[in-house]
């Protein structure tokens, strides 16, 4: 995990021909897949290794905000690299006057700032709730877990459903923007015959951790929302553990196999090398 996306950062980083807004925004998804990873893996191994499985209130409230911005970085960058494949395949023309390197760092910023800002307003309202339970039945702190443990009164909990709510629809909404935005690029392809099937070869990586990064954070909601006891544990464990695992294991090895350019940089960096 830690390897194969520092690696893709180190590749994107150094060869200059990879300093192009497609490879930045995907070296901005692998510095994402860190952060998301170092959220979760260093916490549970500790724990593990010293069989103390309690946690106090504190850094439960800061994993839970580690995660969830995490979660919020990854669909936002997404978001932003759909943004820049649809300029790519539908204006080729106007590409470099549209996507400048200002708007790179634009949207690589707005990628970070605004999950942080988002969920600093969240955990700052579930940092208010009274805690009465003493039970999360899963391997890290999450929001809904820990939520469900509250005794506040109705109107916190109004408000605070509220507020979830609104962050709920615009995680749903740049969802449809990107779904949006690709059944746009495959309608354009289509028209384009066989050069427009080469161009739609470069959304291929982008549409695959979008599905991993959404049927993970689906499994997640599912299991938050809903009564999942008839499931057995284990599976309801591997599954609350898909979207901060698998997803910095796979998102670097689909990145480096399907994305051509990357491909060759690797192959011939380390082939000189030797």
């Amino acid at each position: 995990m830690i390897i194969s996306n520092c690696l893709l950062i180190y590749i994107i980083c150094v060869e200059r021909v990879l300093h192009k807004p497609m490879y930045l925004f995907i070296c901005n998804l692998a510095c994402i897949n860190l952060y998301g990873a170092s959220a979760f893996a260093p916490f549970v191994l500790t724990k593990i290794m010293t069989r103390d499985y309690q946690i106090k209130w504190l850094p439960c409230l800061v994993q839970i905000f580690s995660i969830y911005t995490y979660g919020g970085c990854d669909i936002t960058n997404l978001t932003v690299m759909a943004y820049d494949r649809y300029i790519s395949i539908c204006y080729p023309l106007q590409y470099e006057k549209i996507v400048t390197p200002r708007k790179v760092v634009v949207g690589i910023a707005v990628s970070w700032l605004l999950p942080f800002a988002r969920n600093t307003i969240t955990i700052a309202m579930t940092a208010q709730l009274n805690i009465c339970g003493e039970i999360i039945e899963k391997v890290y702190c999450d929001n809904f877990s820990f939520v469900k443990l509250a005794c506040s009164d109705t109107l916190s909990f109004n408000i605070y459903g509220g507020v979830m709510m609104l962050q709920l629809c615009l995680t749903v909404m740049l969802v449809v923007i990107i779904f949006y935005t690709y059944v746009r690029i495959i309608l354009i392809c289509l028209q384009l015959s066989k050069g427009g099937r080469v161009k739609f070869s470069t959304c291929v990586p982008h549409l695959v951790a979008l599905l991993n990064f959404v049927i993970g954070g689906c499994f997640e909601m599912f299991q938050s929302l809903f009564n999942m006891q008839h499931v057995p544990h284990t599976v309801r464990v591997v599954i609350s553990l898909y979207v901060l695992i698998l997803s910095p294991i796979i998102n670097p090895i689909i990145y480096g196999v399907k994305t051509q350019k990357i491909k060759e940089v690797t192959l011939k960096k380390f082939t000189s090398s030797t």
